[in-house]
């Protein structure tokens, strides 16, 4: 009798702990980044009323006769498959698709979550909500070195890109070759050019049918400084319609700062059939501008965004990854640190080593099944009462065995 009670609170405290995780779990059912857990049993010693025994060649052989003596809980495993996304338009939300962990510090301590709903702080540093600094590499001039150690990503608000002259242009196009030779044929076409303090100065190529595959071409700026240059077509088969000569004009504007020559690229130019179009090709250079906001890019590159329409890398997210996720221990505040089993970090780049990928402007949510959940809340209440039932059963036996002699 005594037995069946003792097993009936194991199963008590077996069920009791499968409705805190359960209820746990629900719980957190919004929260970013959860990942759910479950609750293993497995029975515990038993008794053995009579050993089994094998076979002879007068007898057959015996099982053992074995009574349980309960169950406890095995583990509490937790359940890493990928959670549902949530869009939020945030450029500090950022999602892992795939497996990996964000490096964060707290303190001296470092730790890994997966919910990526970060912030600002006075110092530009991305923080998660509770404090901790996101861990990556800082770019310098531009470059990101992933072979590095990583530190904490800062959002140099308020940095200013310095500004670079031009140096290379290029214009594409066709040139009629139907175009009567004169002033009736002209085309132009305008670039945009930066001095060495990175003030846009305007180029106009004015291009004149000379000839039957002659074209003048009149490079001036704003001041009047002008420059003419001849462009010749071929006419040989398999190559016609294409530059011959003069497909690069040098000029120097007359006005700002000007350390050098500007080399303006006409060989994509063409003379075929058809209508006069020029447009201005890659040209190199570029005004000063000031960091004016972030993008994240899936590699977990975090590109500035500048005030004249450039991007330049200002670092890259590290993402962690652990032979045994399983084994990592809880921290609170969504965070997990290393654990006795889980191994060692391996930490690196998005997209490499079997990382995932990363997305901005959006949230990993919650794993939690919610109708899994109750399932298994309404499991674990039957399972409770079934418990509480077998102490009830087990009193009214022991209570009959009193009421023998009365």
């Amino acid at each position: 009798m005594l037995r069946s009670m003792f097993s009936a609170i194991s199963g008590l405290r077996a069920h009791q702990t499968k409705l805190d995780v359960t209820g746990n779990n629900i719980a957190n059912v919004n929260t970013v980044g959860f990942k759910s857990s479950q609750t293993v049993f497995e029975d515990t010693l038993s008794q053995v009323v009579r050993n089994g025994s094998a076979a002879t060649a007068q007898t057959g052989g015996t099982n053992p006769a074995q009574v349980g003596l309960g169950v406890k809980v095995a583990g509490i495993t937790t359940n890493f498959e990928q959670g549902s996304t949530q869009n939020t338009g945030r450029s500090t939300d950022f999602m892992i698709s795939g497996d990996g962990f964000f490096v964060t510090r707290a303190g001296n301590e470092q730790l890994y979550t997966r919910a990526g709903s970060m912030n600002y702080d006075s110092a530009g540093h991305l923080v998660t909500p509770d404090g901790a600094l996101l861990q990556g590499w800082t770019a310098a001039n531009g470059v990101v070195d992933t072979n590095g150690a990583i530190g904490t990503i800062t959002v140099p608000f308020g940095d200013v890109m310095a500004p670079t002259r031009t140096q290379n242009g290029a214009v594409v196009g066709n040139l009629s070759s139907g175009a009567a030779a004169g002033a009736t044929s002209a085309v132009q076409s305008q670039l945009t050019v930066y001095d060495a303090l990175g003030t846009a100065q305007q180029l106009t190529l004015k291009l004149t049918k000379t000839g039957a595959n002659q074209w003048d071409v009149v490079t001036s700026d704003a001041s009047g400084g002008t420059q003419t240059t001849s462009l010749a077509f071929s006419t040989a088969a398999g190559s016609e319609g294409r530059p011959t000569a003069g497909q690069t004009v040098t000029f120097t504007p007359s006005t700002g700062t000007w350390p050098g020559p500007i080399t303006i690229d006409l060989g994509a130019v063409r003379q075929f059939g058809g209508a006069s179009s020029l447009t201005p090709g890659e040209v190199d250079g570029n005004a000063m501008g000031t960091l004016q906001s972030i993008a994240l890019s899936g590699d977990g590159t975090v590109m500035g965004v500048y005030s004249n329409n450039l991007r330049e890398p200002i670092g890259k997210l590290a993402l962690a990854t652990f032979a045994n996720p399983g084994g990592l221990a809880k921290a609170g505040n969504s965070s997990y640190r290393v654990g006795d089993n889980s191994g060692q970090p391996a930490i690196g780049a998005p997209g490499t080593g079997g990382r995932g990928s990363l997305t901005a402007g959006a949230l990993e949510m919650s794993n939690v099944d919610l109708a899994e959940e109750f399932t298994g809340l309404i499991v674990a209440q039957r399972g409770f009462q079934a418990n509480s039932r077998v102490i009830t059963s087990s009193d009214e036996v022991l209570q009959d065995l009193v009421n023998l002699k009365r």
